[in-house]
């Protein structure tokens, strides 16, 4: 096993080298980078803008003298009447005036010291917006996984002990329903219920504590952490448990009727015995499979729209707006800090593999 785990610890770095390239030659081919923006900002308001350049601020605007340049001189549509100087001051800011090859590998220079960069449009090193996003969106995603695994696989066991009952029956029709709305939307519905719209104003409405939360006592600031996540979690997970429950219960069901099972029955075991001494280990690696997928997505993209809809700033909404705007530092950064997490999880996920059901080996694996 320790072979195995040094091995894909080893395919790290190719695999995250690959990534990075792939998305890079992608952006290259994508139009509306952050120089063109900025020069449509610019050249699309008569009045006068200002814009934070090099850490400092430089008013660019109605005043500017025109540039005195033929058609097809600029490289950025729209950048005609500005000064070519300021362009070209613009493209060695960004680091544009480069080949996009000197500026791969010079990125990846950085990141193997640890430097992700500056913000280009929110003049803030990369690192510093990660750490403060990163409590919303731990938040969010550790916190509805892990209600969406506690719920669902006691609630998949129960539904396979008990299958074609009625109480099968009118779980199934829950978590169906529920699986129906979409979390965006049952959000709304709770804001207009609890959160002051048009009933209840039990919750709040904006952000992850309170603004006098450093002034509270500890068991205070733990209430008041879960006072503000309570509507986002729930609007959250009510859409996670049908996936996971059904799995949970066809591969219970499954178990249940092998030879193994019939054995242990006639040696006179109890059915906890059997179900959770037997029967788990086996059933729950379909499960386990799917978990750093599902934390994966919760953290980072599924909560995109309860970040917007409860006023919480997270990593999701941060990336979002770094792709809108073309801000390439955090584009980059954020993918390369996911898709590191992902395959350390991924790892993680293998390891607890062998942990759940000793049969499974890796010792052979390429």
């Amino acid at each position: 096993m320790i072979a195995y785990i040094i091995r894909r610890l080893a395919l790290i770095v190719p695999t995250l080298f690959g990534i990075m390239v792939l998305n890079f030659v992608i952006v290259q081919f994508a139009p509306g980078g952050p120089i063109e923006q900025l020069v449509a900002e610019l050249t699309g308001t008569g009045v006068e803008a200002t814009e934070r350049i090099g850490g400092a601020q430089r008013e660019v605007g109605a005043g500017q003298a025109p540039a005195r340049q033929g058609p097809g001189e600029s490289a950025y549509r729209g950048a005609r009447g500005l000064d070519p100087q300021f362009i070209e001051e613009l493209e060695k800011l960004y680091g544009f005036d480069k080949p996009a090859h000197e500026r791969f590998f010079q990125m990846l220079t950085n990141y193997a010291q640890f430097d992700f960069g500056t913000s280009f449009f929110r003049d803030r090193r990369v690192v510093d917006l990660v750490i403060e996003k990163m409590p919303v969106s731990i938040s969010l995603g550790l916190w509805s996984t892990l209600i969406i695994y506690l719920t669902c696989i006691p609630l998949g066991i129960a539904k396979a002990v008990r299958d074609g009952t009625p109480f099968d029956f009118w779980t199934s029709t829950a978590i169906i329903v529920g699986y129906a709305i979409p979390g965006f939307m049952f959000a709304v519905l709770l804001i207009v219920l609890f959160a002051g719209g048009s009933y209840f104003d039990w919750f709040p409405l904006r952000g992850l504590v309170s603004d006098d939360w450093e002034s509270l006592s500890w068991p205070a600031r733990i209430a008041d952490y879960f006072w503000h996540l309570t509507l986002p979690l729930i609007a959250l997970v009510i859409g996670g448990f049908a996936t996971l429950t059904m799995l949970t219960k066809n591969t219970f069901i499954e178990e249940i009727h092998k030879q193994y099972v019939i054995t242990a029955r006639a040696k006179g075991l109890t059915e906890r015995r059997v179900l959770y001494g037997h029967v788990f280990r086996n059933a729950m690696l379909i499960p386990i499979a799917g978990f750093p997928d599902a934390l994966i997505e919760i953290l980072f993209t599924g909560a995109l729209l309860i970040e917007v809809i409860f006023s919480l700033d997270g990593l999701g909404l941060l990336g979002f707006e770094s792709v809108i705007n073309r801000d390439y530092p955090v584009v980059f950064a954020t993918l390369f800090f996911f898709s590191l997490l992902g395959l350390v999880i991924n790892l993680i996920r293998d390891v607890v593999y062998v942990l759940v059901d000793p049969r499974i080996s890796f010792e052979r694996a390429p």
